[in-house]
């Protein structure tokens, strides 16, 4: 079962940058589709974005226009580029890998990594 480790998090101001990437440990990552969800403190889970086998990506809507994603099948790595981002974007978010078609739905997804702090001051 494919592993995964996130890196990338840390402190930014507001309308700063981070880019996020989760590390696969298997060759068969790209039979896996990968996605990025976030949970702030009190808050729910929350889908981010998820890109398919076929390349198709899904976003949240509050993250269209700012974060992208993006993977590197020779290095198995999944990349999450977030910009303009806002207090609201901080949270611990995680990768996951599950097989078949993007699901908004944490539960679907069978692997996940142990997540990575995101702060956004004001």
């Amino acid at each position: 079962q494919v592993q995964l480790v996130e890196s990338g998090g840390g402190l930014v101001q507001t309308g700063g940058s981070l880019r996020l990437s989760c590390a696969a440990s298997t060759r068969t990552f790209s039979n896996y589709v990968m996605a990025w969800f976030r949970q702030a403190p009190g808050k729910e889970q929350e889908f981010v974005s998820g890109i398919n086998l076929s390349g198709s990506i899904h976003y949240a809507d509050s993250m269209k226009g700012r974060f992208t994603i993006s993977e590197n099948n020779e290095k198995n790595i999944v990349y999450l580029q977030m910009n303009s981002l806002k207090p609201e974007d901080t949270a611990v978010y995680y990768c996951a890998a599950k097989g078949g078609l993007v699901s908004f739905r944490g539960s679907d997804y069978s692997t996940w990594g142990q997540g990575t702090q995101v702060t956004v001051s004001s």
